[in-house]
């Protein structure tokens, strides 16, 4: 099992999971299904936390709240 937080170790398991279920077909695309499927949630969470406020939300995440609302944009947030 993966060293680290939660996080880390539920992508771990995630992971080890989706290659088990592949059961012989080839794997495509994980670094942007993985990517995927933590940053909307994170997104939520975090804007969540931030009682809506993008700008707060931004500085949470360490990103430009233009990048944020980008983000927002493309996971059907706003």
């Amino acid at each position: 099992m993966s060293q680290g937080n939660d996080i880390s170790a539920c992508v771990f398991g995630a992971l080890e999971k989706y290659f088990h279920d592949l059961d012989g077909e080839e794997p495509a695309a994980i670094y942007d299904m993985v990517l995927k499927s933590v940053e909307r949630p994170m997104l939520e969470v975090v804007l969540k936390q931030a009682g809506g406020n993008q700008t707060v939300a931004a500085q949470m995440l360490g990103i430009n709240r233009n990048t944020l609302r980008k983000k927002l944009v493309e996971h059907s947030l706003i």
